[in-house]
């Protein structure tokens, strides 16, 4: 029997293109010998719908579309399509409307539904808001052949690899006891750095462990601040990849089950990443590329410093939409250094982009004046130099505004988490590029693209210590600890939990963390008025950051007395 994976991208709520795109992959297919079609989780309505799936009349059409294309489907094809079907019980059990669920269609009928059982509360996952969980195991017969269904969570329970259990129920031992001849997974698994190799482990294992084959399908494309990888892949009960399709695009790829071995046959493999940055620049210019076309932006505008995040956002953006949709806007104020304004200019020409320059000198002193009688009797500070980027800001979007562009802010995630940027300033936007990328990863992406091809960020942007340039000779390091060691506090802050006592304990001055951990909670407001950031790692300020704006914890005196006593939490 041979299987085909087909790794689609599709547009939340687009229910008649997703089922066209499902439809086109049938027909290549059937073309190429396959008797099964696999497609990711939800992929007729894409993924997450979210709050669509309150609305009974896009839960109507659904169904309609799901029905319509079980007839259009090519006969003798049997094809499993992620889709939403209605818990009848729930006005008596007081059970969620719904089952995540996906349609075994089949010679113009839905022969079956299968739902999912492990529902995921965490991170950017809010399911049991929407969803029942599945109760039966899972599985269908096709030619002879028992094949198990899972849906993706449902196979991220292995208490032997995780070492513990967080749900119950275990789909992928239930589905051994049953003796399926092999399992599919439909997923829609959202990328974060090293996810894609993470997951291969993960249900290596588990073939390993049950002795059963293993495809995964999942979803790819950007659908707001999420990104999915694709990476799609067949196992086979060692353990061994037969199959890889390729990351970050659309793919079909076929793996061949062999009954009488019980196994798959060796298919194509797709290489591997050679890096890190390699995985997350192709991420990167995938979710910018998905954000504005799914939104329907044809162009997009960006301030240009001189700096090297709006150097790296610029060369995403090329590499994403064309040189000939990228506009860099230069805006010098009095402050602004020579080699900002050449550096910038030399950046678009390697970019070969279209620039505006834009002096913002005579709006200041506008601003100064009708400042003046109130600002009177004060010191030049933070108000002053917040003033030049809420300028910036209004230019950007003025030119976002008239002519249709998608404005794309240009802060990095060390930036966000400090609030070192500046609410309807350097804020603006329809999308945040690198809010995810902290400042030492925004370094390392530029020198590796230098690597990789024609050198396209010019070596000053490199090598030149950042600055906004708000005030005369003022560096980031002014008013930051120095990036390596404000990212290494941040990541054991924000990702690893750690404690005040544990960051110290790794060779952190106290009054430094001290300062970062309060710099971070009083940012709160602003990320909670930022535009969407691109999420790259597992602990974004996206959709699964719940932080309270209003909120007094103050854990760090308490942290130092048991510092100070030897304690720790």
């Amino acid at each position: 029997m041979k299987i085909a994976i087909a790794q689609i991208n599709p547009i939340i709520g687009d229910l008649s293109g997703n089922a066209e795109k499902i439809l086109v992959m049938a027909q290549q297919a059937v073309e190429q010998g396959a008797r099964l079609l696999l497609t990711p989780e939800l992929s007729l309505c894409g993924y997450p719908p979210r709050d669509l799936l309150l609305n009974p009349s896009f839960l109507k059409a659904m169904t309609g579309t799901l029905h319509q294309l079980a007839q259009d489907l090519p006969a003798n094809l049997a094809v499993l399509v992620g889709t939403v079907d209605a818990n009848h019980q729930a006005s008596t059990t007081g059970g969620k409307p719904l089952f995540n669920s996906t349609a075994l269609l089949e010679n113009g009928k839905i022969k079956q539904y299968f739902y999912k059982r492990l529902l995921p509360t965490y991170d950017v996952f809010d399911e049991q808001r929407y969803f029942e969980a599945g109760q039966e195991t899972n599985y269908f017969v096709l030619d002879n052949v028992k094949i198990g269904v899972t849906i993706c969570e449902d196979l991220w329970n292995d208490e032997e690899f995780w070492g513990k259990r967080t749900y119950i129920a275990n789909p992928i031992a239930d589905l051994a006891i049953l003796g399926v001849d092999f399992i599919v997974n439909l997923s829609a698994s959202p990328y974060s750095v090293g996810k894609p190799s993470f997951r291969e482990e993960m249900l290596k294992h588990s073939a390993v462990r049950f002795q059963q084959p293993v495809i995964y399908t999942n979803q790819v494309g950007g659908n707001d601040d999420l990104l999915f990888d694709g990476r799609s892949f067949a196992l086979n009960r060692q353990g061994e990849v037969m199959c890889l399709a390729n990351g970050f695009t659309t793919d079909l790829v076929t793996v061949e089950f062999e009954e009488t071995q019980r196994d798959f046959r060796l298919s194509s493999v797709a290489p591997v990443y050679e890096s890190e940055e390699e995985e997350i620049w192709q991420a990167l210019v995938l979710g910018v590329k998905d954000y504005a076309q799914k939104c329907r932006f044809y162009k997009v505008v960006l301030g240009l410093s001189g700096g090297i995040d709006s150097a790296l956002v610029a060369t995403i953006a090329t590499a994403a939409l064309g040189k000939e949709n990228v506009l860099g806007v230069l805006m010098p104020s009095p402050y602004s250094s020579d080699h900002s304004i050449s550096d910038a200019l030399q950046l678009a020409d390697n970019l070969g982009i279209k620039t505006q320059i834009l002096p913002i000198g005579e709006l200041m002193q506008s601003f100064d004046n009708s400042l003046a009688g109130l600002f009177a009797g004060t010191e030049f500070g933070l108000a002053e130099e917040n003033i030049q980027s809420r300028i910036r800001g209004n230019l950007l979007m003025a030119i976002a505004n008239k002519f249709g562009y998608l404005l794309l802010s240009t802060g990095n995630k060390s930036e966000m988490a400090v609030g070192y940027c500046t609410l309807y300033g350097d804020m603006n936007g329809g999308l945040a590029v690198i809010a995810d990328v902290p400042k030492t990863r925004v370094y390392s992406l530029c020198k590796w693209l230098n690597s990789h091809q024609s050198p396209v960020i010019p070596e000053n942007i490199l090598t030149k210590a950042p600055s906004a340039e708000l005030k005369p000779g003022q560096v980031d390091q002014d008013s930051l600890p120095p990036y390596e060691i404000l990212d290494d506090i941040l990541q054991r802050l924000i990702h690893d939990h750690q404690s005040v006592g544990q960051i110290v304990a790794a060779g952190h001055d106290p009054t430094v963390v001290d300062r970062v951990i309060q710099m971070v909670a009083r940012a709160e407001f602003k990320r909670r008025q930022a535009p969407p950031g691109l999420k790259i790692t597992d602990r974004a300020f996206g959709t699964g950051w719940r932080m309270p704006i209003a909120s007094n914890w103050s854990a760090i005196k308490s942290n130092y007395q048991k510092i100070e006593s030897g304690h720790d939490d």
